[in-house]
């Protein structure tokens, strides 16, 4: 496994593609084969401001276990990571 973290989004893709082990990203754009976020980004528990492609999952959330679903239901339904939010250059 090898995890991919702050890296542009275009090289993680081609990162992913070129193995055959499981690429797993933070920060790294959405083509990673798995996603991997802080639990205290999840929930929005965190001093200053977080990187620009955390978002906080407690908002529309009744409990924990409620955020983490919500992360989870993103992840494979596609609206997490958003592109738009990760490393480009």
């Amino acid at each position: 496994m090898l995890v991919l973290e702050l890296v542009p989004a275009a090289l993680a893709s081609e990162v992913a593609a070129a193995l055959t082990i499981p690429v797993i990203g933070i920060g790294a754009g959405p083509s990673c084969g798995g996603q991997v976020l802080v639990l205290h980004d999840l929930l929005g528990l965190h001093l200053g401001k977080p990187p620009r492609f955390v978002r906080d999952f407690s908002g529309d959330a009744s409990s924990i276990a409620h955020s983490v679903r919500l992360y989870v239901d993103a992840v494979k339904g596609g609206t997490f990571p958003d592109p738009a939010l990760h490393c480009h250059a």
